[in-house]
């Protein structure tokens, strides 16, 4: 999808002095954040472009230009001039980007099952088959695919890096594997170069091929992590209709495109449909399904002159609409952009690591030729030879295997966890966060309560003829579409009542039913239907009616005539965990808030019962953001957790977005961990997770850098003047695969972790 906006601006004196565009272009062939910040530096750096954003975990780009100055072809040959690709097609922009990222998954995929397949016999010869005939051959001719096919990404990668003066994983990687082969395939074809000065030829032909598997396994892992990054977007604007039923001059209707509806124009909702644009309902009525937008879980009834949103859905009825906002204008559209923008302002964990890379290669590189240089300044009779194999030494044993693993290892397990947990993580960086969470944001419909309406208590005024009173209710509900008459339907067929016939029935908008049964009138409704109706007041009943009330129950009566006969609470009940789960965040010292779109007196209720001391109702999505982002202000790392379509722009904007599995298809795609149970005690399991996998994630850090900081000095020499110690190469490349085991054996750790 390619969003463009205007921005005008304007000099010191006020008047307007350029007109700026603002465009998403999709961004194809970045494989690292440090990828992302050359192409956001050439952008911004090229003529006509105010400014511009480039963001590696959704593939994107908003750039800011003045179109008299710089064109869209500009732009895209501007990121081609680095290496990288620009989507400029509006119409296709997307499904050129999703193919794209599809190849490049099957790369990785191929890259890393070759590269473990052929690793695998060189590691089991250099280990234990060392001196078989043409042993060295054997390897030579396996790891020469490895590095230079299924590696060449590294080497391409690693040389726009260094285009740009940076460094980064690819960079490691290239760096050591390359020298690794070169240096095996020279003792290889010239092993006499070695033994006419008394040394023996070794070769590490295992550790380059065997470093491309490993990392190519951690770019698979990352991947898959950013693959359905953008299926929530897609799915947000999948709720508006492709095509719109238009009325013309007030009778002829027209199929026409979603593109060509105006301000202004009338069309028609047809039951089932989904409405189309923003605007307000102009003849018809019909319950509308506003879930997706309030996330309440009753349909709103619309009459005449009633506000419908884009992406609601209509039920039984038909209604036509006069359009008020369309295309980037409506609701829906503006949780579209701010759930980008949200989704665009994260970086990938990953970005620490090729931080640390970028300031760790060129220290190696420095080590290795300062090595070189102390060896031919002060090695004696050897000095080439032993300053050429100690710099080799010093760059073998700084591998970054366990440092490309020590992330990626942690996150596996940790997911793996997670999963048995009833806990999806999409990826690391929620991982990352949620060991600092300090306030927790529940929704209410369906995240602290089950999110459907249901009976709570049903009350009649006298015992007898009860079964004949609730099957003449069940047929009068039952003619209902409300979903408080669909509870109630639940609940009596659940007590076994048949309906009765009903000769005559009639729907009275914001009130209720009025029926006809054997000649008896029945009413069922509100208040105000029984008012309207004369229905006499029945003490034992009002006062069950009024303690519903103040427990912000929903309270439907039923009369017969002017007697009041029965009263129905109906409510969204607590889920069962939901009060533990509070009781278990607030133990951990976390703030605890309720956002909700129902009334106070309900989320007052709600709120007592399942122990949360602050709420806020009567809250809208983009208010639900907004107190998000108030939160953050305030310091606070904030986790989200909704189930619904309105909280997609909350969970978006959270550090920390949780979504339940049973909730709308778009809160899952957007948040970045999903509970498929429906109990809240999941919540503070995965904090727990959460801070046990961070800390995993430092003692990797810890054991990939611990054999380089022992071992680097010793592998210069540094011990050579003092006791004549030199490290072996051979040993070199056995710490290296020590810290590759230390990192992964220490994450195994996470499988066996109690939460």
């Amino acid at each position: 999808m390619i969003m463009a906006s205007i921005v005008k601006i304007k000099d010191k004196s006020g008047t307007e002095a350029a007109l700026l565009v603002r465009e998403t272009f999709p961004v194809l062939e970045m494989t690292c954040a440090a990828c992302a910040v050359s192409v956001e530096s050439m952008l911004k750096s090229a003529p006509g472009i105010k400014d511009a954003g480039v963001n590696f975990a959704n593939q994107s780009a908003w750039v800011e230009y003045d179109p008299a100055l710089a064109t869209k072809n500009d732009l895209q040959n501007v990121v081609r001039s680095i290496g990288y690709d620009l989507v400029i097609d509006t119409e296709n922009s997307e499904e050129i980007k999703e193919t794209a990222q599809r190849r490049h998954l099957r790369e990785v995929q191929q890259r890393t099952i070759w590269s473990s397949a052929l690793s695998l016999p060189i590691v089991i010869i250099g280990m234990f088959y060392m001196r078989m005939p043409y042993g060295n051959w054997i390897m030579m001719a396996l790891a020469t695919p490895v590095v230079f096919y299924f590696g060449k990404t590294f080497f391409v990668n690693a040389w726009k890096q260094a285009m740009h003066k940076k460094a980064n994983m690819d960079t490691l990687v290239a760096l050591s594997t390359g020298v690794a082969y070169i240096f095996s395939a020279f003792n290889t074809i010239w092993p006499d170069f070695w033994l006419q000065r008394g040394l023996r030829p070794y070769v590490y032909f295992e550790a380059a091929s065997v470093v491309i598997a490993f990392i190519s396994l951690g770019k698979l892992l990352e991947e898959k992590a950013k693959s359905n990054t953008s299926s929530a977007l897609k799915k947000l604007m999948g709720l508006q209709p492709k095509t719109v039923t238009l009325i013309h001059n007030g009778v002829q209707r027209l199929e026409v495109h979603i593109t060509a509806v105006k301000a202004g124009d009338t069309l028609l909702v047809k039951p089932g449909d989904k409405v189309p644009v923003d605007g307000v309902v102009s003849s018809g009525e019909s319950f509308v399904d506003e879930s997706m937008i309030t996330g309440e879980p009753v349909a709103v009834l619309k009459i005449a002159n009633e506000k419908v949103f884009a992406g609601t859905i209509n039920q039984k009825g038909s209604f036509q609409l006069k359009a008020e906002k369309v295309g980037a204008e409506t609701v829906l559209a503006q949780i579209v952009k701010m759930v980008q923008e949200a989704q665009g302002s994260k970086a990938p964990v990953q970005k620490l690591v090729d931080k640390i890379a970028g300031i760790f290669v060129p220290v190696v590189i420095l080590i290795a030729l300062l090595t070189f240089a102390a060896w031919m300044l002060f090695g004696g009779e050897n000095a080439f030879t032993q300053g050429l194999i100690n710099a080799i030494t010093v760059l073998v044993i700084a591998c970054p295997c366990a440092l490309g693993l020590a992330t990626p290892t942690a996150i596996m397990v940790g997911v793996g966890k997670g999963a048995e947990e009833n806990m999806l993580i999409r990826d690391a960086e929620s991982l990352e966060l949620a060991h600092k969470v300090n306030a927790v944001v529940l929704d209410k419909t369906g995240t602290i309560t089950e999110g459907k309406p249901s009976v709570a208590g049903m009350e009649f005024a006298t015992n007898r003829d009860v079964p004949l009173l609730k099957s003449i209710l069940l047929a009068i509900e039952a003619q209902s579409e409300h979903p408080l008459a669909e509870a109630a339907v639940n609940r009596l067929q659940a007590e076994g009542a048949i309906a009765a016939k009903v000769d005559a029935i009639e729907s009275i908008t914001g009130q209720g039913l009025k029926a006809v049964v054997n000649g008896d009138l029945y009413l069922v409704g509100n208040r105000r239907l029984m008012a309207a109706h004369g229905v006499l007041p029945n003490a034992p009943l009002d006062e069950r009616i009024a303690s519903w009330q103040t427990d912000a129950k929903t309270v439907v009566m039923y009369a017969k005539d002017r007697s009041l006969l029965a009263a129905i609470a109906i409510t969204d009940k607590v889920k069962a965990g939901s009060v533990a789960a509070v009781q278990s965040l607030v133990r951990q010292g976390i703030e605890v808030y309720m956002l909700t779109g129902d009334n106070k007196h309900t989320a007052a209720a709600v709120a007592q019962e399942a122990g949360i001391k602050e709420f806020k109702a009567e809250v809208m999505p983009n208010n639900k953001a907004e107190f998000i982002r108030l939160l953050q202000k305030q310091g606070k790392t904030v986790a989200m957790v909704g189930d619904g379509i309105n909280d997609s722009q909350a969970l978006a904007q959270a550090d920390v977005s949780i979504a339940m599995g049973r909730g709308s298809d778009i809160a899952m795609d957007v948040a970045k961990m999903t509970l498929i149970t429906s109990d809240l005690n999941a919540i503070p399991k995965a904090l727990k997770l959460s801070r046990k996998t961070v800390r995993t994630i430092r003692q990797n850090l810890f054991w990939a850098f611990i054999y380089n900081i022992i071992g680097i000095p010793l592998a210069a020499g540094l011990l050579y003047p003092l006791n004549g110690f030199l490290l072996n190469p051979m040993i070199a490349g056995a710490a290296m695969a020590l810290s590759s085991v230390s990192v992964v054996g220490n994450s195994l750790r996470l499988k066996f972790t109690r939460l």
